[in-house]
């Protein structure tokens, strides 16, 4: 039975000042606007898009999006991914990418479309001193297997897709606090909550101790009603229900009862 102590205590928890995280947030995105817009928040730490949020912006020129992202955030850690199939085009599009600027994260996925693991090439790339982000990670076993493949002297980034994992009905927390055990093999290599489906998961993500979030603006928007009075928010949200009403012209025909 849960009593109201319990949930003034769960409420307290989760009320947390924005100022007291220590999880880092980043812009997860491929709008230019928003990401110049979110850039002008000192709280958002770094960016990260991907080709399918490229894609669904209508950008054709992705040496010209990449180059222009950079060029707007020269002083966070920004993630560009590859996207070729074959291995060898992938280490070829890494390597240019490296170029564009040394805040840059190349995103490397875990495994190509035909399930063939990146290990390889993921090992080949940290070795050589490039700064990754293995990415579309999903299993514990993937993780082990990327953490095994990453050198001791690079920084890199291992993104897990928690809000995916959620999705299929899994707790993400056991999940990601294991991630973050395996991980601790290379202690310059950071845990990523990617995918997060609520502002909650930033709150989630910062308790279990994971060193990044990233979401998309719409989500990062929220951080406004963090502490928020939920009475004054029931308020608001009664006066938008009428107000919609109004605005609709909504009428019901009460002569009749």
């Amino acid at each position: 039975m849960i009593m109201a102590g319990d949930v003034s205590r769960v409420l307290d928890k989760n009320s947390k000042a924005l100022g007291e995280l220590k999880v880092k947030l980043f812009a997860d995105g491929a709008d230019m606007a928003g990401i110049q817009e979110m850039y002008a928040n000192p709280m958002i730490q770094g960016f990260t898009t991907n080709p399918t949020l490229m894609n669904k912006v209508g950008i054709t020129d992705y040496e010209a999006f990449g180059r222009q992202v950079l060029a707007a955030v020269p002083d966070r850690p920004v993630s560009l991914e590859v996207f070729a199939d074959d291995f060898d085009e992938m280490k070829a599009q890494a390597s240019e990418i490296a170029t564009w600027g040394d805040n840059v994260n190349i995103k490397i996925p875990v495994t190509n479309t035909k399930g063939e693991f990146s290990g390889p090439l993921i090992k080949t790339l940290s070795e050589a001193g490039v700064s990754l982000n293995l990415t579309a990670i999903m299993t514990l076993d993937q993780v082990r297997a990327v953490t095994e493949n990453l050198s001791e002297d690079t920084p890199a980034i291992i993104s897990v897709f928690a809000g995916r994992i959620a999705d299929t009905g899994i707790d993400p927390i056991p999940f990601m606090s294991e991630c973050l055990n395996i991980i601790s093999a290379r202690p310059k290599a950071e845990l990523l909550w990617a995918s997060p489906r609520e502002l909650l998961n930033i709150f989630q993500a910062d308790d279990i101790g994971c060193h990044i979030i990233t979401a998309t603006n719409d989500v990062l928007k929220k951080l406004s009603l963090v502490g928020k009075e939920l009475s004054d928010y029931s308020l608001e949200t009664v006066q938008m229900f009428y107000d919609d009403a109004v605005a609709a012209g909504y009428k019901i025909n009460t002569s009749k009862t």
